[in-house]
């Protein structure tokens, strides 16, 4: 089991290998959509951004002893991805940039604080806490990561 600082080395370094990767996309893919699949660059950090403050969420209710309460009542994740993605094609770039920043820097903030012992707290769908916030943090980075690599290689070859 890691801690929080380790944690949050592996959330920054797959973070920072996305926006070096994204630094690469052409301008107009930012925010038209066709980047990845219907998503645009916009969407993607959109997407990240949403999934990091989920991680937040989940970090505060395990902290409060409202572990059961996590997911519950919540619309399902494809919904969830398809009101993100809506949200921000109404929004500028930089604003959308900036409220994924402030998610990330909220999950550091909350993982330098987190007592060791409760990410092995288990969720209501079995993973443990350590596992979910991966889950909506570092490896959620790394998957969209691989998805866009390919996606730009496919486009190279034309």
């Amino acid at each position: 089991m890691a801690g929080g600082d380790a944690l949050v080395e592996e959330l920054r370094a797959a973070r920072d290998s996305l926006f070096d990767t994204l630094a690469s996309v052409a301008p107009e893919s930012m925010t038209t959509p066709g980047l990845l699949g219907e998503w645009s660059g916009r969407d993607l950090i959109a997407h990240l951004g949403y999934w990091a403050g989920h991680a937040v969420e989940v970090i505060h209710a395990v902290e409060d002893g409202r572990v059961n309460e996590v997911g519950v009542g919540e619309p399902p994740v494809d919904e969830v991805n398809e009101t993100v993605a809506r949200i921000a094609r109404s929004t500028d770039l930089a604003t959308v940039r900036k409220r994924e920043a402030a998610s990330v820097e909220a999950l550091v903030e909350r993982l330098r604080g987190l007592s060791g012992a409760l990410l092995g707290e288990r969720l209501p769908d079995g993973a443990t806490l350590e596992e979910g916030i991966r889950e909506d943090g570092a490896a959620h980075y790394r998957e969209h990561l691989e998805e866009l690599r390919r996606a730009l290689r496919d486009s190279a070859r034309g």
